[in-house]
């Protein structure tokens, strides 16, 4: 097997510079650093990183959780982390939950066996979760993503959960809508969907108008006609819904057009995340865009931070509202009232 010395004699440097090379390159002039591994290249030399971080304690692996990657906004997220992350010398280890509590448990578990420098967590329920209560007595550094919990001690970057779907459902109003509704995952279990309702509601009272409870569907991202049929029919038939999710819309739109419903023309309806897949369909999605790879970046940023010794902090980003042919104007045809 090809050792150090092997790389150094061929490169024509000393052990100790080769070594550098590997373990600190920026420190090591680029001619000679190019010698170095032109060396390991043609030895076949791959240099053993477990001896130097068990010297120094660290592993350079940040641990990921999210829901599950079917959703294009952990793909992407999970792209833009890497990047960010590669280009400061760590890299992901990712896990997946299927929106399960007692997975996330299990997974998180596994990462800090793994000894990971740090965690980004999407969990299901930041506000009354039982990892994020153990992390309390770990060393482990975390930064939650797209959550807003209370407390002051958790690490956060996020959007305006809240804000942004009032913004979307005065998107509604001002469109002419008054009879809107709310379709959501199963009994809100999502604390970010909670927030959502929560400025759905704002939306609707500050119109002067009631809000709807919230129409169920039996996933996150699924939807199923059977759930909102009634609210379509009769002379308080909604004409148009915020859904918490963009892949919940998209999934909505087909099962109303399955059933011979027209989108936009008998409901319009507006996502939440600002997906691509959205602009690609028909009829476009109109959507509440996050920044998703500006928040991977910052989450990062904010990580690598706290494993260095900053404290907690948080980070609440803007949204806006990707126009869309999902929603038209409302009009008042003869006999509605």
């Amino acid at each position: 097997m090809t050792d150090l010395i092997e790389v150094a004699r061929l490169a024509g440097v000393s052990r100790a510079t080769a070594a550098r090379t590997f373990s600190s390159p920026e420190v090591v002039r680029p001619a000679t650093r190019e010698q170095v591994m032109a060396a390991a290249r043609q030895l076949g030399f791959r240099p053993n990183r477990l001896g130097r971080q068990l010297r120094l304690q660290t592993t350079n692996l940040i641990g990921v959780v999210v829901p599950n990657l079917l959703n294009p906004v952990f793909a992407e997220q999970i792209q833009a982390m890497e990047r960010a992350a590669r280009s400061r010398g760590y890299n992901l280890l990712l896990a997946t939950t299927d929106y399960s509590s007692e997975r996330e448990s299990s997974v998180v578990e596994e990462l800090l066996r793994q000894r990971v420098d740090g965690l980004v967590l999407t969990v299901t329920d930041a506000e009354s979760n039982r990892v994020l209560q153990s992390l309390a007595s770990e060393d482990t550094p975390f930064v939650l993503a797209y959550h807003q919990p209370g407390h002051p001690d958790y690490s956060t970057v996020s959007v305006d959960n809240r804000a942004g779907m009032a913004m979307a459902t005065r998107y509604l109003l001002d469109a002419g809508h008054s009879r809107i509704g709310m379709v959501a995952g199963p009994a809100l279990q999502s604390d970010r969907a909670r927030l959502r309702y929560a400025g759905y509601c704002d939306a609707m009272r500050e119109a002067g108008l009631d809000s709807l409870p919230v129409i169920e569907m039996p996933a996150h991202t699924e939807a199923e006609f059977a759930a909102i049929e009634p609210l379509l029919r009769g002379p308080q038939a909604i004409s148009a819904v915020v859904c918490s999710n963009d892949l919940l819309a998209i999934s909505l739109i087909a099962q109303l057009r399955r059933n011979g419903w027209c989108v936009p023309g008998q409901l319009s309806i507006i996502g939440f995340d600002g997906i691509a897949l959205g602009a690609q369909m028909h009829p476009t999605l109109c959507s509440v865009v996050q920044p998703i790879s500006e928040l991977a970046c910052t989450v990062i940023e904010q990580l690598l931070a706290q494993i260095a010794g900053a404290a907690p902090n948080s980070h609440c980003l803007s949204c806006h509202i990707r126009p869309g042919d999902s929603i038209q104007p409302y009009e008042i045809i003869p006999g509605d009232v």
